[in-house]
């Protein structure tokens, strides 16, 4: 019974933990107060990639982010005053060399506070369709609070992001992955920052530190490039990762 029971344990330990991550990195950004006009189209092309990574499936059949490249193009529509609403389609080539296309992802954000200088407030809402091999639930929302403050010299941006699985054995089940941006402008339409991304786990109790993940990069953005170099900060975090974002 004894023996039966530390089974059951264990089981439950990895499960938990094989539901804390496991989320597809097509898109690593910090939201600020770019929205689109009414009527006004957009297109970004993200594009990542771990040179050094999680290698170790958090589940059976998942494809991790080792040496793995993501490319995402995003298109997006301004539909009225302050809203607009975009489709990601991830494109993902895996360290074997394998290619998928993941799954569609939509969005909707609406920005009613934007003052130049000044602060800016809004929220954005994701829905996704992402194949099993790259999240175990497929199907996943998330609700992204932004809320910062920009002048001519810096950019500050908070996201507390509010993530569910909407299938599956954790459906419901509310994460917590908060991120930040700073950057300074150096003058030239160039801006020099730092951009952070944590997943702390469950919102009613946080994983244990070493099963949270932390990543600071270093960035450069341009009108139309973001451009980052990350680090991982802890050993359950992806060790190098590089990305850029493409604004047409």
């Amino acid at each position: 019974m004894s023996s039966t029971r530390n089974r059951s344990l264990v089981v439950a330990a990895l499960f938990c933990c094989s539901h804390a991550y496991g989320a597809l990195p097509d898109e690593i950004q910090v939201y600020t107060d770019d929205i689109n006009a009414p009527g006004e189209r957009g297109i970004e092309l993200h594009v990542n990639a771990t040179p050094s990574g999680r290698s170790r499936p958090d589940y059976a059949g998942e494809v991790t982010p080792y040496h793995g490249l993501r490319i995402t193009p995003e298109l997006s529509w301004g539909l009225v005053p302050d809203v607009d609403w975009g489709l990601y389609l991830p494109f993902v080539r895996s360290g074997d060399g394998t290619e998928y296309f993941a799954g569609p992802r939509f969005r909707l954000k609406w920005m009613p506070l934007r003052s130049k200088p000044g602060y800016f407030a809004g929220v954005n809402v994701e829905l996704s369709f992402v194949e099993r091999r790259f999240e175990e639930a497929r199907r996943t929302a998330e609700i992204r609070p932004i809320v910062g403050y920009r002048n001519d010299d810096w950019l500050l941006s908070f996201n507390p992001i509010v993530g569910t699985d909407l299938a599956g054995p954790q459906k419901g089940v509310l994460t917590f992955a908060p991120a930040f941006k700073i950057a300074r402008s150096a003058g030239g339409g160039y801006a020099l920052g730092a951009e952070y991304y944590a997943e702390l786990g469950r919102l009613s109790h946080f994983a244990p530190g070493s099963e949270q993940s932390h990543i600071l990069y270093f960035v450069l953005d341009t009108q139309t490039v973001n451009f980052g170099v990350g680090r991982g900060l802890n050993g359950a975090s992806d060790r190098w990762t590089v990305k850029a974002i493409f604004s047409f």
